[in-house]
């Protein structure tokens, strides 16, 4: 019987090529508890690897085949790799992510070296493969998760799980994936696309590799165009000059043309196709990428976010992106889909990717479904308690941002959750501006929150956690916000508020698990499940109430391992009954006091 290919799925949505081939499944693997392997030649050919794992699930994971839970330094991988002739071609060896410092030989020549546990790199592996025959691929991963120096999100410091920390990732959890390109070929995309101005702004890069670069050069053209998904027919159409590097075009819509199209909003999944073409200067197809964007313009005022000249109320949902079966990894593609589609039937809009990089796949769904979406690096791991973190933070974190820069689903950035002091040393300051400014620079359009919940040094939005379970008490708290008067801040020492939109990104958290008695939550566990449904009620209206408050975020959307305060379990089962769900649902869908101003 031939086994299923695990995650088969095209990993790259915004720039598809034909010529692609996936890696995932069965590889040789070896734990390295030791960190000795590159003493041992375990880049070697000759070198034994006892196991196999499946990829792209890392070793803890049961969908791996490993489900080892202990702490590890350093795994390997190894594959054969088989390579046809590339003539007149390069290839590229891509890995969506690996956990955490990694290090990639063919046939035993290193091919490169990669930093960061979240964002996705490649090699061009062209010089080191054998054409017409197999080729040795070796990957070593090397991960410390309590070091200081990593972001590992909620990776677990301890043997156990506990509280809010989880089971770890090491090593490949994303799809791995050969890709053949032309010598001169696109290699990077960042694109807009303006429902204010109809005009869609794009950034090419290209790489040029070919023996006679001038040559292949001259003339050379990149052609773009927009395509209605549904009828295939061509809306927009621009030629322009190309050379080797990032081509900037400007393509207006016409008035006929824009009549057709429709905007990118909230719940409205109202995509459009873009073909991008390198042409030669014989009029030859060179190279030719897929992609998509979705027509939409963000504006931060100082009540709050307007998406397309609209006020939206962010109605957000806490999802960490934990699966039971694949750690960090789901199982498959629709599982993805399915996540986004449970919290949009209970009237949540968008979620906080907590304390987690998502991956490509769950951000097209998000594009696809029109769900609001705030990207979040795992900052929690990390020590910055003294300048020199930025090193291990802000390159992996550039890296995360163009990546994911032109998916309309993503409303904003926040690099830092809860930046609590450690070992009784106040975290520095500069770190926390420093990636703030970083991240502006990046991404002008899209608000940034340094570090949500607890601290601000400089931020877009004013935002606070409050897991008070008390529903009078929490609704004392934002009484006299609501009245006109000081807006409430958790941690007047850390935090000073200067008049930006204010945001309750975390809230609610209440455990409810009747089977599991010493399941972790907040608060008290509600003793029935009409106590549950009133107290998120009534702490959702508190803030749906306040014309201050322009968002919120409701901890969480599914269980995780021993935290039982999701709306559904960990394998995203119904936990309440459909009256409870009715509840919350109808909650959500009440227009807020924010809303209610511009009617």
């Amino acid at each position: 019987m031939t086994q299923t290919l695990p995650r088969s799925e095209y990993p790259r949505p915004q720039m598809v090529r034909d010529q692609w081939q996936n890696l995932n499944g069965q590889w040789s693997f070896a734990f390295d508890h030791g960190n000795s392997g590159k003493a041992r030649g375990m880049h070697l050919k000759k070198a034994e690897y006892p196991l196999s794992i499946t990829v792209p699930f890392c070793p803890e994971s049961s969908l791996s085949g490993i489900d080892s839970k202990d702490f590890v330094a350093a795994v390997w991988y190894r594959r054969l790799i088989e390579v046809k002739n590339l003539q007149g071609k390069r290839l590229l060896l891509h890995f969506g992510a690996v956990d955490y410092q990694c290090e990639v030989w063919v046939n035993e020549q290193l091919a490169g070296t990669h930093t960061g546990g979240y964002s996705s790199f490649s090699f061009d592996i062209t010089q080191h493969v054998n054409t017409g025959g197999d080729n040795v691929l070796t990957v070593r991963a090397f991960d410390d998760v309590r070091s200081g120096k990593q972001p590992a999100g909620k990776q677990s410091p301890e043997y156990h799980s506990y509280g809010c920390m989880y089971t770890r990732t090491t090593g490949i959890w994303q799809t791995v994936w050969l890709e053949t390109v032309p010598e001169t070929y696109i290699d990077e995309l960042k694109l807009s696309a303006s429902w204010n101005n109809k005009a869609v702004c794009l950034d090419a890069a290209v790489c040029d590799k070919s023996p006679d670069s001038a040559s292949e050069q001259s003339g050379m053209q990149l052609e773009v165009r927009l395509i209605d998904p549904q009828t295939k027919s061509i809306l927009i159409e621009k030629k322009a000059a190309a050379q080797t590097g990032f081509q900037k075009l400007f393509i207006e819509v016409d008035k006929s043309t824009s009549e057709l199209l429709e905007p990118w909003e909230p719940g409205k999944s109202s995509l459009y196709d873009l073909e991008l073409c390198l042409i030669n200067s014989a009029g030859k197809v060179i190279d030719l990428v897929q992609s998509y964007c979705g027509f939409r313009d963000l504006e931060l005022r100082q009540d709050g976010l307007y998406i397309n000249r609209k006020p939206v109320f962010q109605r957000l949902i806490l999802d960490q992106g934990f699966y039971p079966d694949g750690i960090y990894t789901a199982p498959d593609d629709q599982t993805l889909k399915r996540d986004i589609e449970l919290s949009m039937q209970l009237g949540f809009n968008g979620a906080r990717l907590h304390q987690k990089v998502f991956e490509p796949r769950f951000l097209y769904w998000a594009d696809k479904l029109g769900y609001l979406v705030w990207g979040e690096q795992g900052s929690w791991g990390l020590d910055i308690t003294h300048a020199g973190a930025v090193t291990h933070f802000l390159p992996e974190w550039m890296e995360v941002i163009r990546r994911d820069i032109s998916h309309p689903s993503i409303v904003g950035w926040c690099p830092f959750n809860e930046t609590w002091d450690q070992n009784g040393k106040r975290q520095c300051d500069e770190v926390i501006r420093q990636i703030y400014l970083a991240t502006k620079m990046a991404d002008p359009a899209r608000p940034v929150i340094d570090t949500s919940g607890n601290y601000h040094v400089q931020t877009d939005i004013f935002d606070i956690h409050d897991y008070e379970q008390d529903v009078d008490i929490f609704a004392d708290k934002f009484k006299e916000m609501a009245n006109g008067g000081d807006p409430y801040v958790t941690f007047p020492d850390r935090q000073k508020y200067e008049g930006q939109p204010y945001f309750v990104s975390e809230y609610g958290g209440a455990s409810w698990n009747k089977n599991q008695q010493d399941a972790w939550g907040y608060g008290n566990q509600p003793a029935s499940e009409a106590e549950f449904a009133q107290r998120y009620t009534s702490l959702t209206e508190t803030l749906l109430n306040n014309p201050r408050i322009c968002a919120f975020c409701y901890t969480q959307l599914t269980d995780v391992e021993q935290e039982q305060n999701g709306l559904y379990s960990y394998e995203r089962k119904r936990k309440f009954s459909d009256a409870v769900y009715q509840q919350i649902t109808e909650t959500n869908q009440q227009r807020s006091a924010f809303e209610k101003k511009f009617s």
